[in-house]
């Protein structure tokens, strides 16, 4: 069984890296592969799998930073519209009215 020549697992993106685990699964169950063959399959297919960890944790990261990020703008924004509101009126006192007093 001839198989063609294999991209390295870092010039691929997730999918086609899942893509290609999902082959090579299907290749080892069906048992029709030498020894050797098996071998080699479980070996591209481990490599595939630490790349596709790796992709998932990136994703993670990312989704988490725009988390704290989402998270971080709401409280900001909470905090300036607390700023914005207007200040409470204070009640007028007897220095406003423009009577002259001495007490």
């Amino acid at each position: 069984m001839s198989r063609k020549k294999e991209t390295p697992a870092e010039d691929m993106n997730f999918e086609t890296s899942m893509a290609e685990l999902e082959g090579i699964v299907e290749a080892l169950e069906e048992e029709s592969l030498s020894l050797s063959e098996m071998i080699d399959r479980y070996e591209r297919g481990n490599q595939l799998i630490v790349q596709c960890d790796g992709f998932l944790k990136q994703a993670k990261l990312r989704l988490e930073k725009l988390s704290i990020r989402e998270e971080n703008e709401n409280v900001l924004a909470s905090d300036s519209e607390m700023c914005q509101s207007p200040a409470p009126a204070t009640p007028p006192t007897d220095h406003d009215d423009d009577s002259i007093s001495l007490f």
